[in-house]
């Protein structure tokens, strides 16, 4: 998954305003303790983090 794809799903999922936010501040034991930010400059593969984002915050299926 490219990032403008993955930034693409956490808009739609998230809305404008708080995609980024969440990105930054919300920190998931499932990304070893890291935020989305950090999990993805660790090198984490955009479509890994994303299915993490979509477990943790039970995105529906449709927008997966």
């Amino acid at each position: 998954m490219r990032l403008t794809v993955f930034w693409e799903r956490m808009t739609e999922y998230f809305g404008a305003g708080y995609a980024d936010t969440f990105a930054r501040d919300h920190v998931m034991s499932e990304l070893g303790g890291r935020t989305v930010h950090e999990a993805l400059a660790a090198g984490w593969d955009a479509k890994d983090v994303w299915q993490v984002v979509c477990s943790v915050m039970d995105v529906p299926r449709e927008l997966r």
